[in-house]
């Protein structure tokens, strides 16, 4: 007998119909003899659509009543399951964040997970029940409803199945497992029966949709057993995110993530001195403005240009921001382009295999994309282009490095 966390996200539970074949799911693996916690999402579109109302009493909803309208959302869905489960007669429980208790610090909207008291559910299951959790929601230490931010419930799950030493969290959404790339894009996208949890982060910070990337993080700190699955579909063993294995021999190149939300700015004729970047970037943090790839270029006459990105719903703040610091800094003009994309390459076997940036640029060379900024790590090689050649670049890489073809045993 098995500890198993399942995640359920909100197209899997969209409806009822979806919801009674979630609970049949769930049954199948607690007929087996396992015990079964059970986290979902809210109804797919129902988050949005209780922000839209709160948007219409106030465009800045106060942070902690929102939390409390939001997390309503869960509640509606974990009694829903609850329901579907008894009504196939298996004994069910249901429990709010704050019922867990799943503990949190106070921020409001994007609280963070402090402690987890596993009391009620051992007991619950001890009993014999299966646990349905909701996820996205916790509560602080003075009692106030919290949330962990978009994409919470896969926190949820992690975060779970590390306090229960849970045998496997399961994530189930609309795909079957984590592909190579996105099966949109490149039709001959493979599946991936594993993937280790530093490329997995990777991707998922490079702009993979298919995990949040907390989650991601959650489950290496805790070394808890995750697995990617599809709601829709019961066959298939999904994708096993794991820790590298040293004795087997790992692809050069596991995947290629994209990401369209980009922008670019530059700042033009920068005074080359010490601390020229820490304000430029002080102003952009004060903003509250995440900034991802960075790259200086010295420039004539002691100046220096300076160049990042920033998501691309940020641009135009980011640039108001810069013209601000321009005058400041003396830097001679400050230029934008919103209209670009970052495509990556991530696989654990760059350590070992030379080469992987050359071909890279070689491929995109032989396609006449231009390469507008280069950022790479151990495991990683991302690329700034023009976002109209990005599909072109993610299908040219996907068949120059093989990814369609599944490594020979």
């Amino acid at each position: 007998m098995a500890l198993i966390v399942q995640k359920y996200g909100g197209t899997s539970v969209g409806s009822i119909e979806r919801i009674r074949n979630v609970a049949e799911r769930v049954a199948k693996f607690k007929m087996l003899g396992h015990q079964v916690v059970v986290v979902v999402s809210a109804m797919s579109g129902e988050t949005n659509r209780l922000i839209a109302l709160a948007k219409e009493i106030h465009k800045e909803p106060d942070p902690r009543e929102l939390d409390v309208l939001v997390s309503t959302g869960e509640q509606v869905t974990i009694a829903l399951l609850a329901m579907a489960l008894k009504d196939l007669g298996l004994k069910a429980r249901s429990f709010t964040g704050w019922q867990v208790p799943l503990r949190t610090d106070d921020v409001h909207t994007k609280a963070r997970i402090e402690h987890i008291d596993d009391q009620a559910m051992r007991a619950a299951l001890d009993s014999g029940h299966v646990v349905v959790v909701a996820g996205f929601q916790g509560v602080d230490a003075a009692g106030n409803i919290t949330t962990l931010g978009r994409g919470g419930s896969d926190t949820t799950g992690v975060a779970l199945a590390a306090a229960l030493k849970a045998d496997e969290c399961q994530i189930y959404t609309d795909v079957d497992g984590v592909y190579t790339t996105d099966p949109r894009i490149v039709p001959e996208a493979r599946r991936l029966p594993t993937i280790t949890f530093e490329e997995m982060l990777e991707l998922a910070s490079l702009g993979s949709k298919v995990l949040q990337i907390r989650s991601v993080e959650f489950a290496g700190k805790y070394k808890v057993k995750l697995r990617v699955l599809s709601s829709f579909e019961d066959e298939g063993e999904g994708t096993l995110i794991t820790f590298e294995d040293e004795s087997m021999e790992q692809p050069i190149i596991s995947g290629i993530a994209f990401n369209r939300d980009e922008a670019k700015l530059t700042v033009l004729g920068v005074p080359d001195k010490p601390g020229i970047a820490a304000t430029i970037l002080g102003a952009v943090a004060d903003a509250n403005i995440d900034v991802d790839m960075i790259v200086q270029n010295v420039g004539a006459n002691n100046t220096t240009d300076f160049t990042f990105t920033v998501h691309r719903g940020e641009f135009k703040k980011a640039m108001e921001v810069l013209n601000r610091v321009k005058t400041e800094i003396g830097a001679r003009e400050v230029s934008g382009d919103d209209k670009i994309a970052k495509v990556s390459l991530v696989g654990v076997g760059m350590r070992t295999h030379a080469g992987v940036a050359s071909k890279m640029f070689r491929t995109l060379a032989a396609e006449n994309i231009n390469m507008q900024m280069i950022s790479t790590s151990e495991i990683k090689i991302s690329v700034v282009v023009e976002d109209k050649y990005m599909e072109l670049a993610v299908r040219a890489l996907h068949q120059a490095f093989d990814l369609d073809k599944a490594p020979a045993a």
